[in-house]
């Protein structure tokens, strides 16, 4: 019997993660600590909830379908943001609104890809992205991060062929939290269009980027339509994670075709997210950088106590954004650690595992904290438990 598209990949990592904490009891002084997953876990913040609510009474519209390529306010409103923050031109038919930022890859990867095509991803790498390829019959290539879990362009030019279709990059990082170097993503996308293949860069956490200004210069030049195509999701942004919002910036042509296939897929976006998205861009500037500021300072957290952590010999490799990427001392492979972590500390978090193809090794070794939602005293709290393993 012939196997399903499905079935060529792997479970739900964060899903398969929850299933740990079956009959697994916490005792009171000690809860779980859940550091598995990046989404923000609570709600909207309470003047955009406000103004939701005023939405779903007073506009019928945003009960009915709209544009398959999102609203126009919306669509206008980022080109206008991008223009003015990246010191670039992106016109508002540039953007297409996505069902979240994972839906905003599946349509580029629709758009570019054939049965077994190609596209280079870095190591390690974003769980979903691996696995919507896996499911497209597109076959990923591994590229191992270098130093500070830095991609190189040199090295991933030499992993290209003829079938070679896409570059992935995901800055800042997912998993390893890492911010790339804007000659980085430069030297990508020179690579890129000297070989006539897309690069997409999803920047769904860049509003916790710790660098001031633009993060790079991609939009700034002319022809940079005919090589990137960004990713970005308000779900981090104003925490509209269940209202799955996300976009996608490309090429008029490019849209053109992923138009196709977000017709077919979801017929258009949520209209109620697009419009608190849209709410929250223009009425929600202050808040958001309070947001980030804190952020930061969990990031801060994290290197701060991480000697407690050190001393045992852990190391820290990357930190940024929502997530800090940290390699175990013991002698069992995070595949088993992970899930005796949730028994023996309260603590859940994901194996490196995850984020590694089976046959390449150091996932083994690795485990990702996702620290956006616990705060200075949550990481003393996590790195306590952890220092004081013993296994």
């Amino acid at each position: 019997m012939t196997q399903s598209r499905t079935s060529a990949t792997f479970p739900p990592p964060v899903m398969e993660a929850r299933r740990w904490l079956e009959d697994v009891a916490h005792p009171v002084d000690r809860p779980l600590l859940n550091v598995s997953q990046a989404a923000p876990v609570d709600p909207p913040p309470a003047p955009l909830r406000e103004a939701m609510a005023q939405i779903v009474m007073s506009e019928p519209e945003a009960h009915l379908y709209g544009p398959v390529l999102g609203l126009p306010a919306l669509r206008q409103e980022i080109a206008t943001k991008w223009t003015s923050n990246y010191g670039g031109r992106v016109n508002a038919d540039q953007v297409a609104i996505t069902s979240g930022c994972n839906q905003a890859f599946a349509a580029a990867i629709a758009t570019l890809c054939n049965e077994g095509d190609e596209v280079i991803i870095p190591v390690p790498y974003y769980f979903n992205h691996r696995m919507w390829l896996d499911m497209s019959g597109v076959k990923t290539v591994p590229l191992l991060a270098g130093a500070g879990m830095i991609p190189s362009a040199t090295e991933a030019a030499k992993l290209i062929t003829d079938r070679t279709r896409a570059i992935a990059l995901v800055s800042p990082n997912n998993p390893c939290g890492v911010e790339y170097p804007s000659q980085t993503l430069t030297a990508f996308r020179d690579i890129a269009r000297a070989h006539g293949i897309a690069l997409i860069v999803d920047e769904t956490y860049r509003d916790f980027d710790s660098r001031s200004g633009a993060p790079h210069d991609l939009f700034a030049d002319p022809a940079w339509d005919k090589t990137l195509i960004q990713l970005y999701s308000f779900s981090k942004a104003y925490r509209l994670t269940g209202h799955r919002i996300g976009a996608v910036v490309a090429g008029t042509a490019r849209l053109a075709e992923i138009e196709k296939f977000l017709d077919t897929v979801t017929i258009c976006p949520n209209q109620l997210g697009q419009r608190a998205a849209l709410w929250g861009m223009q009425n929600l500037g202050d808040w958001l950088a309070d947001e980030r500021l804190e952020i930061l300072d969990r990031r801060a957290a994290i290197e701060d106590h991480f000697p407690v952590l050190a001393d045992k010999g852990w190391e820290l490799l990357g930190c940024g954004a929502y997530f800090a990427y940290v390699k175990h001392p013991f002698a069992i492979s995070s595949a088993d650690l992970a899930p005796l972590l949730v028994k023996e500390a309260g603590v859940l978090l994901l194996p490196g595992t995850m984020f590694m193809p089976s046959d390449l090794p150091g996932g083994e070794a690795q485990l990702r904290i996702a620290f956006a939602n616990i705060d200075r005293a949550g990481v003393a709290t996590l790195f306590n438990r952890l220092a004081s393993l013993q296994l």
